[in-house]
């Protein structure tokens, strides 16, 4: 079937969308756009993949579900658009990132900086019905993204995969690890970070220090 995307990724991840699991997901996803409110907008569903072109991948961070409040989601995991409040995750995510790697609390908290420097921001479901959190879970969109991880880990090497809780820390399973690097710790949100699970995990040094030891450039976090 017809998917509006990447064109990079459209060339590896087009196998999925001939498949009957993805024609089921894109009817049901058609339908509950039509007859609900859901985020995020149509255009920004594959948003990820439009800021972060296969090749140009070198780093992939894992979320759950997008925001399912109004003018949240913009198709990247834990990031907003601009002007709008910063959710609690994602005020722990910068609190981190000004004591490992010394960057001031930004303004906004739309994170398409990162991914158009390579960081794919990836949800494991990318889209949701509005203030119903999880609803478009178990309909297709994990077996997607599942396939994604596995295209990456599968034609890519070197790439840093960073699980942010015990979600994320599953799909270590999808990923070789005698190619990839892989950075786990609790997640970023206050249940976790209160436990002390989340601060001081230095990802975002850490990270960069592994590109820079393959070559590449870091990430302006």
């Amino acid at each position: 079937m017809e998917v509006s995307i990447e064109p990079s990724w459209k060339a590896h991840l087009q196998p999925e969308f001939d498949k009957p699991y993805f024609k089921q997901l894109a009817q049901f996803v058609k339908q509950e756009y039509q007859e609900h409110t859901c985020y995020p907008k149509g255009k920004d569903i594959f948003a990820a993949f439009g800021h972060c072109p296969f090749q140009e991948t070198k780093v992939v961070i894992i979320g759950q579900d997008p925001y399912h409040g109004p003018n949240q989601a913009n198709g990247l995991c834990f990031s907003v658009k601009d002007g709008v409040p910063h959710p609690p995750s994602l005020v722990n995510i910068f609190k981190e990132i000004k004591v490992d790697v010394q960057k001031p609390y930004p303004k906004s908290g739309n994170l398409e900086r990162w991914a158009d420097q390579g960081v794919l921001l990836l949800n494991a479901t990318l889209t949701v019905r509005a203030h119903n959190a999880g609803s478009h879970q178990n309909k297709g969109w994990e077996q997607f993204t599942d396939a994604v991880i596995k295209t990456v880990s599968n034609k890519m090497e070197g790439v840093v995969f960073l699980l942010w809780g015990g979600f994320a820390k599953k799909k270590s399973a999808l990923i070789d690890k005698t190619k990839h690097h892989i950075l786990t710790s609790g997640h970023p949100s206050p249940l976790s970070a209160n436990r002390g699970l989340w601060f001081g995990n230095q990802h975002f040094s850490k990270t960069n220090g592994l590109l820079a030891k393959m070559g590449k450039t870091p990430i302006d976090w």
